[in-house]
């Protein structure tokens, strides 16, 4: 078996020094096209392959983007992180992933991007401290909050514009004429869930009327038995709101549990349109999402060249009607 060359022997027998050989496979490199090919040459005729991450230390650029995620529940997220791993790859970046146990990320979790040099990081539901983000951009590795956001920290953020769509949710209601109104939330203290409460609240409030409330936490089951307790109480929503889909998936199985029918007895929206939000046993109608275009303008800041300038972008999203409302 062939022994693996090495960068140094390529070097050597390229008569060039190793960082020479390094720079020669990167194309913005300000390596002369003579030098370039003589590497390229020597490199091919022992089917030599660079270290990435060796590379990336002595070009300061690894071309891995870190993703920090907490979430493991809501299937949101894997096609999140399946989008950005797609669509990085077309630019030439690789994913490092990390899994959080904690609300906050902790020092340690971070210490991974540090050390394979990422050279920016995608924050989506997992909490991070300023201190923190002021030490990651004193390292010049820029921060951007996907799908969520916090005027706190002196970071890039992309979002859906929650305030807007969950107006927008309560419009329809409104206009459909219901007087009982149920909003079944997420997490308290997570951006998108105050946003969504605070614009889905203010508009009836706005209309002086009021709404019932269920405090959840965007997960399926603590949907699904605090709606059945509501329900079992007596109380006769004519529509309702989840949080995200996986919240309202939830609700619409408490729902047909007590034999309500759907959508005549009572409406359900979600949040996201997620895949299975399509499945034909439950066609729920939520607010979509415009997951494509997020990461799309989330990699657009990552390619701009002044990656630490702040820039907050909302995205607006759109219903996409199914069969857990009229839509008369």
């Amino acid at each position: 078996m062939r022994k693996k060359i090495s960068s140094e022997k390529i070097a050597e027998l390229a008569n060039v020094s190793q960082s020479t050989v390094s720079r020669a496979f990167d194309p913005e490199s300000s390596v002369s096209a003579k030098t370039r090919k003589k590497v390229l040459d020597v490199a091919n005729e022992f089917n030599y392959k660079p270290n990435a991450l060796a590379r990336g230390l002595i070009t300061n650029k690894s071309k891995l983007i870190g993703i920090a995620m907490k979430e493991k529940q809501n299937p949101f997220y894997y096609e999140v992180l399946s989008l950005f791993t797609q669509k990085l790859k077309e630019y030439g970046f690789s994913v490092l992933f990390v899994y959080t146990e904690n609300e906050q990320i902790q020092q340690e979790e971070i210490a991974k991007f540090w050390e394979y040099n990422v050279e920016a990081i995608i924050i989506t539901d997992a909490f991070l401290s300023s201190e923190m983000v002021k030490k990651l951009k004193n390292a010049n590795i820029p921060v951007i909050l996907f799908n969520r956001e916090d005027e706190d920290l002196q970071c890039n953020s992309v979002s859906s514009d929650n305030i807007y769509a969950s107006q927008s949710i309560a419009q329809y209601f409104y206009d459909k004429k219901f007087k009982k109104i149920l909003y079944v939330s997420g997490k308290k203290n997570t951006s998108t869930n105050r946003d969504r409460f605070y614009g889905f609240n203010s508009f009836f409030e706005q209309k002086n009327q009021k709404i019932d409330v269920i405090e959840s936490d965007f997960t399926f089951e603590s949907a699904y038995q605090l709606t059945l307790e509501y329900l079992k109480d007596g109380n006769h929503p004519n529509a309702i709101f989840g949080a995200n889909d996986i919240t309202a998936l939830g609700v619409l199985e408490a729902v047909k549990e007590m034999k309500l029918n759907i959508p005549d007895d009572v409406e359900i929206v979600g949040f996201d349109d997620i895949k299975m939000a399509s499945w034909p046993n439950n066609q729920l109608t939520t607010w979509s999402q415009p997951l494509e275009i997020m990461v799309n303008e989330t990699i657009k800041i990552l390619l701009e060249e002044d990656l630490l300038t702040n820039r907050r972008i909302k995205i607006k999203g759109d219903f996409k009607f199914r069969k857990t409302t009229s839509n008369k």
